[in-house]
């Protein structure tokens, strides 16, 4: 009866004597004070996207415009006459101030029309630069976290270093905001049809056999001559791609009039690679992030879990007021930041056939699951964020709330890790209407959920079963312990380590990593601790009760409950989940190689899967990003390659010399970086053949080599994970303060998904995940693998480099003689 009343602003009955109302008047504050705190981000954020869309002037900037318009006026420069043609239009006849109101109105809009133009100009001027395709050299050299072009400034061409200095002044006119770029970012070039095919044979060529190769060569040549072109057609009218750079007024003008197709791939990938997809998304699709390297500042779970909420929120407010910095490379080219908008208050509702993804404008509260119960936790009061030691408060009375779940509610959230349409069914039938349609809308509109798990989690290098055990809990748990719908789940431990499980559709992994780095910076560098391990400071008031959500399931209900959560621990049992710490050597060994550490680490995972498969290569998927282009997401880079299979088979052969192998090597990572790059600037070859695969499904066009090409499975997934995304953290200060990164599932049933991070200059870790039904996989056996790879990799450039500084050495006394040097 308390919760009901909590819940109830007023409340009314009928009496001999009229209607008696009673008022709950602190339940009316709270109304008062999120409809108030809900219009003042609403003026926040019409205000901040007038500012973003005038960018790069100021709105300040308007006032000098018009005045020196004005002044020039006054003086005798008419502007074209333009003035005087729009005085004579006027009706108005009054003076302001003494002057006259036509004369200042004419004078106002040509100041307004001389301050777009100049806008526009700088905008466009920047998209033009933007579209130059030599960045991505820097950015492979480098590496993500990188952010600094000094080391690789010699070795850079002419073209691009005057590329740089012109990008340089227009990038940086003033401050920008988080969307202030994003009308300047180039539409995704859509590659030729001939590019893209001649690249795909490429990349197949060493993975199929003779026969095999000329039928997807024919199948492909028949392709290009006949449907191809019909469906390269529709892709480039959804593109609106202009070819040439002497044709940008059309880019621009196609750009100012038309908005619905600024990518051509990134809403058709959302929705049938993602939403349109009915297998459960946990190990399938849902990915997981692991903490700091360090130990935690406290071991009190609610204390952990009350700070890394406040960072999180901390964060959502700098989105909601576009203060946050938009991811810069080398502080001259923006990133796209278009995925951040769906963040927070953000959730995937299933479907029969697909799912939606629906977001909130606000949230004023969290889900927080603890023991098979859920509860809403208010974070906001009288119009403020709530304090971490506040927000502990509520946690604590969580943790110590004896209440038990209610039937079928301990396993509810497994609802959200079974298969989709089975969740779809039981969601109309059962949670529509009614007290589960309340409390499933309360966790759908939070701002994100928060795992309050009652297990320990353990980082320890030399033990890696507890570290396989730590990520096993965080992509799966016990299969009902997340809300697999939501944006992100944040886990906290019993001991206080941290994860998170994220949702994949709504955007990619670098934005999730985004906000990992800025809570746990914001711990480390903001936020304190007591000596006792509670947060720092004092409640000014007593926060908002927590509120254990009800429900109401019926045995069907139940049943269905149980039906998802049989499928949930399948998926979960089948998992062989193995984090490889390698911490051998780092990329401080891979830089004295010369390579690329990506490149380099690509290279040792071909090796280790031609060894861990006896002999056969498979076709590999890395991760690119597309953001340098206006909604861009990501791309394949195919890692095996004709010159890496080269590179492997020399390493397996006895007769080859370290010369040659180090040539391969070397030949290997030069075409890996130029796929990379080719990638990151819309020549990649799997987006736009899925595209095409689309618009053919559409037409209810058959194509053989299409069904050939989306036929082939990605035995090989891969990815590395981003980090040095925030100015929070100085990592090569405090490189401990860097997470150990995250892993994915495997795509396939007979294959493996490896995540990795070059997380400093002495380690490297691995996230490698397979299925223990398949007799072919082994996530420990292939773990060993990649160790050997890495090793002798190392131990072959190191050779290399040993001989070649004896060879200068020598030449080096003969040309000085016994006599010394000259």
């Amino acid at each position: 009866m308390a919760e009901a009343h909590e819940a109830v602003a007023f409340a009314f009955q009928i009496t001999h004597d009229g209607v008696d109302v009673n008022f709950d008047r602190e339940v009316l504050k709270l109304v008062w004070h999120s409809g108030l705190r809900s219009y003042k981000k609403r003026l926040a954020r019409f205000k901040n996207s007038v500012r973003a869309g005038v960018y790069p002037a100021p709105l300040s900037s308007w006032v000098l415009t018009f005045a020196v318009t004005r002044g020039l006026s006054a003086v005798g420069v008419d502007f074209f006459g333009f003035i005087h043609f729009l005085m004579s239009l006027s009706p108005l006849n009054v003076h302001l101030f003494g002057l006259p109101l036509a004369w200042l109105v004419s004078c106002s809009i040509v100041a307004t029309l001389w301050w777009i133009c100049v806008i526009l100009f700088f905008r466009y001027g920047l998209k033009l630069l933007l579209m130059y395709k030599g960045m991505p050299t820097f950015y492979t050299q480098q590496g993500y976290a990188s952010m600094d072009f000094r080391s690789s400034w010699n070795e850079t061409s002419l073209t691009t270093k005057l590329w740089m200095m012109c990008l340089r002044p227009l990038a940086n006119v003033t401050k920008p905001m988080l969307y202030s770029y994003q009308q300047s970012l180039p539409r995704l070039p859509l590659p030729s049809l001939e590019g893209t095919l001649e690249r795909f044979l490429r990349s197949l060529k060493p993975l199929e056999t003779a026969e095999e190769f000329a039928e997807t060569t024919r199948l492909a040549e028949e392709f290009r001559l006949g449907l191809g072109k019909k469906l390269q057609r529709y892709v480039w009218l959804k593109s609106w791609f202009v070819p040439h750079l002497t044709f940008l007024w059309l880019e621009c003008f196609l750009d100012f009039l038309s908005r619905w197709s600024t990518n051509y791939v990134s809403d058709w990938w959302e929705e049938y690679v993602y939403l349109r997809g009915r297998s459960p998304l946990m190990v399938n699709s849902n990915f997981y992030c692991i903490d700091m390297l360090m130990e935690p500042l406290t071991n009190v779970q609610a204390a952990r879990a009350a700070s890394m909420i406040y960072g999180a929120l901390l964060f959502r407010r700098l989105l909601d007021r576009q203060e946050l910095e938009p991811i810069m490379i080398y502080s001259m080219v923006p990133l796209c930041s278009s995925q951040y908008e769906r963040l927070f208050n953000t959730t995937r509702v299933p479907g029969v056939e697909s799912d939606t993804i629906v977001h909130r404008a606000d949230a004023d509260h969290i889900a927080v699951l603890h023991k098979g119960r859920i509860f809403k936790v208010l974070v906001y009061h009288r119009g403020r964020l709530l304090k971490p030691c506040e927000i502990e408060m509520q946690l604590q009375k969580i943790l110590d709330n004896p209440v038990d779940p209610a039937d079928g509610e301990a396993k509810l959230p497994a609802l959200t890790a079974g298969d989709r349409e089975h969740w779809s069914n039981t969601r109309e039938k059962f949670f529509s209407k009614g007290v589960n349609r309340i409390s499933l809308n309360a966790v759908e509109s939070a701002a994100f959920v928060v795992t309050l798990d009652d297990k320990e989690f353990y980082y320890d290098p030399k033990d890696h079963t507890k570290l396989d055990k730590y990520a096993h809990q965080l992509l799966t748990g016990s299969g009902c312990d997340k809300w697999f719908d939501k944006t992100f789940n944040l886990v906290v431990a019993k001991n206080a380590r941290i994860g998170f499980n994220a949702e994949h559709s709504w955007a990619d992994a670098p934005v999730m990593g985004h906000l990992w780095e800025y809570m746990l910076a914001t711990e480390v560098v903001d936020l304190k601790y007591k000596e006792d391990g509670h947060c720092d400071g004092e409640p000014a008031f007593h926060p908002p009760e927590p509120v254990k959500l009800k429900w109401q399931l019926p045995p069907e209900c139940i049943d269905n409950i149980e039906f998802s959560y049989k499928v949930a621990r399948g998926l979960a049992d089948d998992l062989d989940l193995r984090l490889y710490v390698h911490d051998e050597f780092g990329k401080g060994a891979i830089k004295k190689c010369r390579l690329s550490p990506d490149a380099f680490v690509q290279m040792a995972l071909q090796l280790a899967s031609y060894r861990d498969s006896n002999g056969k290569f498979s076709l590999t998927y890395e991760a690119s990003m597309t953001r340098m282009y206006r909604e861009g997401r990501t791309e394949t880079v195919r890692s095996c390659s004709i010159e890496s299979c080269a590179f492997v088979l020399a390493m397996e052969n006895p007769e080859s010399t370290p010369s040659e192998r180090y040539k391969l090597l070397k030949d290997a990572c030069d075409r890996h970086q130029l796929s990379y790059q080719a990638a990151m600037v819309g020549e990649g070859v799997d987006r736009h053949l899925f595209c095409l695969y689309v618009v053919s499904r559409y037409l209810d066009a058959d194509s053989p080599f299409l069904k050939r090409v989306l036929s082939q499975p990605w035995r090989l997934s891969t990815s590395q994970t981003p980090h040095g995304q925030t100015s929070k953290l100085d990592l090569r200060k405090n490189p401990h303060w860097i997470s150990a990164g995250g892993g994915f599932g495997p795509v396939t049933d007979d294959g493996y998904g490896v995540s990795y991070i070059v997380a400093g200059e002495d380690v490297i870790f691995f996230h490698i995940s397979s299925k223990r039904s398949c007799n072919l996989t082994d996530s420990t056996r292939f773990a060993e693998n990649i160790r050997k790879a890495l090793l002798d990799i190392r131990d072959l450039c190191g050779s290399e480099i040993k001989r070649k500084t004896k060879k200068d050495e020598a030449n080096g006394a003969q040309v000085n003689g016994p006599g010394g040097s000259h």
